[in-house]
């Protein structure tokens, strides 16, 4: 399994006391939505919050200890490892800046204790228990680390004159194929930013598209979907398949193609998306789990036609 990505959901409301994961399969990168984690591994600790992301990468101990419930999600790649995108002729900064990153702090447990060890190996989970530890190591050196980011520390990009970017402007992190620009996933984010564009529908264009798209909420509303308990709401996700069409629903529809182009700042939310060249199969539990939104299909339903040949 040195191939593809996979896409998770969790919730918890327990740590991880005397236990600890490791994955052989890939890296996983953690997007809390609710609750903080304080993560210890073998290089240390980090306290990782909404609005932040961290990455865990193949092979790397750690375990979890929660101050209360926590839900979100995870993206895991198999192949290769987390970057950052080219920036192409945005030039030396912007985006996630290298400088925002951060490593663990620091420390170790010297502790005898029966210890159980959880690893997921080619899909599967197996375990092994021990009479210690094994977040004993005092020092190491290499680069292979854990990591988290702060995503309120993203510099944002966007059109000043007119027209919607791709969202590949909004790539936090990226993991590749062998194929340059196919990639096995981006991680990507829609943050509080300036819309400016004139003669411009400002939301997101209709369109199909090569890539598979998962969308996640962390806080608030998307600016292309309603939001609340019948919307698409925080902790809730979508996922539109290679070349499914999509795009904003009615209500934002009409609210855009009638909007006063006037300079907008939209902070109401951080919505993101993993996306992947690798087509995405689902679960029975996420085919068929109760709380799927059976009527996502209805928003679009009442789309009016707005094109007048005799005013094109």
């Amino acid at each position: 399994m040195k191939a593809g990505m996979a896409i998770h959901m969790y919730a918890a409301n327990v740590s991880m006391n005397d236990k600890c994961f490791y994955n052989s399969d890939g890296d996983f990168l953690i997007v809390p939505q609710t609750g903080d984690l304080k993560i210890t591994t073998e290089f240390g600790r980090l306290k990782v919050s909404p609005h932040e992301i961290c990455v865990i990468q193949r092979g790397i101990r750690f375990s979890v200890e929660l101050d209360g419930p926590s839900r979100g999600y995870i993206l895991e790649v198999y192949n290769r490892h987390f970057v950052l995108p080219d920036l192409g002729p945005i030039g030396a900064n912007g985006l996630a800046n290298p400088r925002d990153f951060e490593h663990p702090s620091a420390a170790y447990e010297d502790r005898d204790c029966e210890y159980l060890v959880v690893n997921k190996f080619g899909g599967q989970l197996f375990s092994a228990r021990m009479a210690f530890s094994p977040f004993n190591v005092v020092a190491w050196h290499g680069n292979y680390v854990p990591y988290k980011y702060n995503l309120d520390k993203f510099c944002t990009m966007n059109s000043v004159s007119f027209d919607h970017p791709d969202p590949s402007i909004y790539c936090v992190l990226t993991c590749q194929t062998e194929e340059p620009g196919n990639a096995v996933a981006d991680f990507v984010i829609f943050p509080p930013r300036w819309m400016v564009q004139e003669h411009t529908f400002r939301p997101p264009y209709f369109h199909r598209n090569c890539m598979s798209e998962y969308m996640g909420m962390i806080y608030g509303t998307y600016d292309a979907k309603k939001g609340g308990e019948d919307g698409f709401a925080p902790g809730g996700a979508s996922l539109h398949s290679v070349d499914t069409p999509h795009g904003p629903d009615a209500a934002t529809f009409l609210a855009a193609s009638n909007a006063e182009l006037k300079p907008h700042k939209f902070d109401g939310g951080l919505a993101f998306m993993f996306e992947s060249t690798y087509l995405v199969k689902l679960t029975d539990y996420a085919l068929h789990c109760d709380h799927n939104d059976q009527n996502y299909w209805k928003c679009w339903q009442q789309m009016p036609k707005l094109f007048n040949p005799k005013q094109a």
